[in-house]
């Protein structure tokens, strides 16, 4: 068998030398997703933390690179090795039930199972093997192109909507929240990917073969951005670690903070800043903002706005006339409609409702 593969190898770089660069171009295109997915892999299960939704994710990348390296070398020649054919399509069953299993394990789910994972993805595996050696690929050539094709691509699809299923709570969660977080993006960015390929595939027969393939090099390009990402952002939090404001020196500074923003009231200014409440505190802006992010759980917008609407509440319910206009220029905001949006966002009213509710106590 590796003789065999060795001359096809020989001959299918041959046949490269061949094709016009056009098609070149696509081959080493729709080629570079598979190859990269086996190296992307790689690092997700050399990880020192072995995360287990880190090995689900590297075997799926693996499957799906096995199968987008047959596709490659069938489209490219059709003469290409019955075998390779079946591991490429046994590798496919298992794309949908490893996407489930990430999902579950990337939530902190996977425990929940009434059967252990490692049970199912042994049936499963199980199955595909028993089957092809039974009904091995050569001498069953239109059972696995009708058939098991078929059956093959509804399984992942099923897997699809199992792994939607599980997301879905954390979908409604995050339609919910002004900010991604960054295991949200990948949480996403994994499933939606892994959808676009297999919806790839099954329209392959009105579009083009190869574009399974060329979808998986595009999304994986993606992905590597958010590693990339990912581990930059790590880097950074590595990096400052060791400046950490104490928590007896952070109390002071929020102390300082609050009686500034009490005294002089500088939230009511519609241009300030972050560095020019910093140097009111006598610290630098980065340290400043950290003691916002690590001590406060805010912004430096979400503080401010805060502070805004609770004066902007007690001039609501002051039986005061001023018009909501004014309120919002008063308390610093630099549009009425700006007010509106921060307001209901906060209070989950509209300023005259709030200002209705609050009188009628």
């Amino acid at each position: 068998m590796i003789i065999a593969l060795s001359e096809y190898g020989i001959r299918f770089i041959n046949l490269i030398y061949m094709l016009p660069i056009s098609t070149q171009l696509i081959l080493i295109l729709s080629a570079l997703g598979s190859i990269n997915g086996f190296i992307v892999a790689l690092y997700l299960w050399v990880q020192p933390s072995k995360n287990l939704s880190n090995r689900f994710l590297a075997a799926m990348l693996i499957m799906i690179s096995i199968r987008t390296l047959k596709s490659v070398l069938y489209h490219f020649n059709p003469d290409i090795i019955i075998i390779i054919l079946q591991i490429g399509l046994s590798a496919c069953f298992l794309i949908g039930p490893l996407l489930y299993f990430f999902c579950l394990s990337h939530l902190k789910l996977i425990t929940h199972q009434k059967v252990r994972w490692s049970h199912h993805l042994i049936a499963l595996v199980s199955v595909i093997t028993i089957i092809g050696i039974i009904f091995p690929y050569q001498q069953h050539l239109e059972l696995w192109r009708n058939l098991l094709y078929t059956l093959i691509n509804y399984v992942w699809l099923m897997y699809i909507v199992l792994s939607f299923i599980v997301i879905s709570p954390k979908i409604k969660s995050i339609t919910k929240q002004a900010k991604l977080t960054q295991d949200d993006i990948w949480l996403l960015s994994v499933f939606i990917g892994n959808a676009i390929i297999w919806l790839a595939y099954f329209t392959s027969s009105y579009t083009s073969y190869i574009a399974g393939a060329l979808s998986f090099s595009f999304i994986l390009f993606i992905a590597c951005l958010l590693v990339l990402f990912k581990f930059k952002d790590k880097v950074i939090k590595i990096k400052y670690a060791d400046k950490e404001i104490t928590t007896e020196e952070a109390d002071l500074l929020i102390d300082r903070l609050h009686l500034l923003m009490k005294n002089e009231e500088l939230y009511k200014n519609s241009l300030i800043s972050m560095p020019q409440v910093a140097k009111r505190l006598g610290i630098s802006t980065p340290k400043f903002s950290q003691l916002l992010n690590d001590n406060l759980n805010k912004s430096f917008s979400l503080y401010i706005n805060e502070l805004r609407i609770e004066a902007a509440k007690s001039i609501l319910v002051s039986n005061s006339n001023q018009t909501i206009e004014t309120i919002a220029e008063l308390c610093g905001f630099n549009s009425q409609s700006t007010f509106y949006s921060v307001f209901k966002k906060q209070t989950k009213l509209t300023p005259a409702k709030y200002k209705e509710q609050t009188l009628n106590l």
